[in-house]
């Protein structure tokens, strides 16, 4: 049994409380299906979130089997399922694949045969087995909220909440979901709390909870409805409401409660003697003010293990990747056209540079003339060879932010969704650094293998190596930090493209910066620190040519490895702080 006693949810508003929940007591028993409804703006969504856990009540308790959830913590993740309003499942996979992935991720399972067995009575109870095989980019309104209550019902949740999953939908749709809810109800001693706007069949719920300015206007039976608030239709309840305040209407149902409770607790014993329900009657005290359902002990499911959730992460992240077309052509295209556009500059960095004869020479005026020429050697060969470096060095930051720019911004309710469904959030991180840094070594080996061949560096390859692949890793993690922090997809690409932007004036490699500018900037470079390593792996005649054409001061190789590495642990972190807080809408 789920029970709420004088449970509110404040926020501040204008410096001032403002109660988007009020007061609100209520018992909904094991084996009932029931609506929230109410106009727009009056609490239902806040109140279904309170009921999960998601936000916080600053008043009341809520109580489920006995247990004071305000003190004892949260329902376990296998104890109970929400279905939000957005979808929960990546287009690029089919309806089994989703199927999987979200088993898998809260369900440890004996077997393959254990997982399929799973797989397959859900997908019966919803309905989806005929359309298994298709992708979700391709269902219909209806199939996807079903996708979305399947996807719920892998743990086997014994309360069930749903929000919205009936919006949008053409009416035979509707009459489906609601259908579907409440036979989900009648199984197992299900708990299913709906919210809606519609007032259509509510004859299939068990009761009816109104709310008007987050206080109950009303809670009993679909029969009672409109001679409680002295309608004629459903539809004038609403009208009816606004003449009104919540506070008013929830005064008026205090008064009436216990006779309501009265005719519910009747209904639940008459569905169970009919055999529609299995579970015990409601008992307790006249009204319902006291109800105590004594159930079955629940069967605690097993969480899969930290490791278990990472497999499964990457292998849907990897599967994602591959079957969206219009991404795969993106990498390709950038592996393969960067490298080329640097190739196209390395001709220059090519020239040897003229030495000077250890004789000197009779002629002065020639030896002068040979020493303007070595001098126009270094000048040329020296600004080329740092441009190349700096260039590889700016593509593959570019790279790196294209990388990771969206990759929990773009799926942030996803990921807050599987979070509540019992996702570890290092689980989830460890699986989007294993992902994208199997781009960064694929990118960065790429690019210094391939400009290798068209353009031999002088000097040691594997140090230049070493920092192009660090460059791509230190913006690829901040890159991910800031998709991790924001709230929005597009706020990431902006700030990703912002920190790539700074990256090439704010080096010094172009020119060198004021000294008192430098100071600050230089710590959050990445460009500089790979550039000025990639320079310090030259060998010593073009080592000295880039230093004759360069006012910026090189830092050692040490160094650059260390503060590249720092920007690399900062961005796990700022990663990890993200993906850790809650981020729901």
């Amino acid at each position: 049994m789920l029970e709420l006693k004088d449970v509110s949810f404040t926020i501040q508003k204008d410096g001032e409380p403002l109660n988007l929940v009020d007061q609100v007591s209520i018992a909904v028993p094991r084996g009932h299906f029931m609506a929230i409804v109410g106009p727009s703006g009056c609490g239902k969504t806040t109140l279904l979130k309170t009921i999960a856990g998601l936000n916080p009540e600053s008043e009341g308790s809520l109580w489920w089997e006995g247990r004071n959830l305000s003190e004892e913590g949260d329902l376990e993740p296998w104890e109970i399922g929400y279905v939000p309003q957005f979808s929960i499942a990546y287009d690029p996979l089919t309806v089994d694949e989703s199927l999987e992935a979200a088993t898998r991720l809260r369900v440890q399972t004996k077997n393959v045969e254990d997982l399929d067995t799973r797989i397959d009575r859900v997908l019966e109870e919803t309905g989806l087995a005929p359309i298994a095989d298709r992708q979700v980019k391709i269902l219909s309104g209806g199939q996807k909220r079903r996708l979305g209550l399947a996807m719920e019902l892998v743990s086997s949740p014994e309360l069930l909440l749903c929000d919205e999953v009936t919006s949008g939908l053409d009416p035979r749709s509707e009459r489906e979901i609601v259908h579907l809810l409440h036979d989900l109800s009648r199984k197992d001693g299900r708990t299913v709390i709906s919210v809606t706007h519609s007032l259509a069949h509510i004859e299939l719920y068990d009761s009816i909870l109104v709310l008007h300015e987050g206080a109950v206007a009303f809670h009993g039976s679909p029969a009672q409805l409109t001679h409680y608030f002295s309608v004629h239709d459903s539809e004038e309840i609403y009208p009816k409401l606004s003449k009104q305040t919540g506070q008013k209407w929830q005064a008026s149902w205090s008064k009436h409660r216990g006779a309501y409770y009265d005719k519910l607790r009747a209904n639940r014993e008459k569905l169970i003697e009919e055999g529609e329900l299995s579970v015990p009657p409601l008992h307790g005290t006249k009204g319902g003010d006291e109800v105590d359902d004594t159930d079955l002990a629940p069967n605690a499911i097993r969480h899969p293990s930290t490791i278990s959730q990472f497999s499964t992460l990457l292998a849907r992240r990897w599967k994602i990747f591959f079957r969206d077309r219009g991404q795969v052509f993106l990498q390709l295209a950038i592996l393969i056209c960067f490298p080329i556009l640097i190739t196209l500059f390395s001709e220059k960095g090519k020239e040897p540079i003229r030495k000077l004869s250890d004789a000197p020479e009779e002629n002065l005026y020639v030896e002068l003339q040979d020493r303007a020429a070595v001098h126009q050697d270094q000048l040329r060969t020296g600004s080329a060879v740092s441009g190349i470096i700096m260039f590889e060095v700016i593509l593959l930051a570019l790279m790196g932010s294209n990388n990771a720019a969206r990759e929990i911004a773009g799926e942030r309710l996803i990921m807050e969704k599987e979070k509540f469904g019992g996702v570890r959030p290092l689980a989830y991180l460890m699986s989007k650094l294993a992902f994208l840094g199997c781009l960064v070594l694929a990118q960065s080996l790429w690019m210094g293998i391939f400009v290798e061949f068209f353009w031999e560096f002088r000097g040691e390859f594997l140090h230049h190596l070493i920092f192009l692949v660090m460059v791509n890793a230190a913006v690829t993690s901040i890159c991910l930090a800031i998709s991790g922090l924001v709230k929005t997809a597009e706020q990431a690409s902006l700030l990703s493209i912002y920190l790539v932007g700074f990256q090439l004036p704010l080096s010094g490699a172009v020119l060198a910066l004021p000294e008192s500018i430098e100071v600050v900037t230089r710590p959050f470079i990445s460009a500089y620190w790979a550039w000025s390593g990639g320079v310090n792996a030259l060998s010593g005649n073009i080592f000295n040519a880039v230093q004759a054409v360069i006012d910026t001061t090189l830092s050692p190789l040490n160094i650059c490895i260390f503060v590249l590495s720092t920007h690399v642990l900062i961005g796990i972190i700022g990663a990890w702080i993200g993906t850790h807080r809650n981020q729901w809408d």
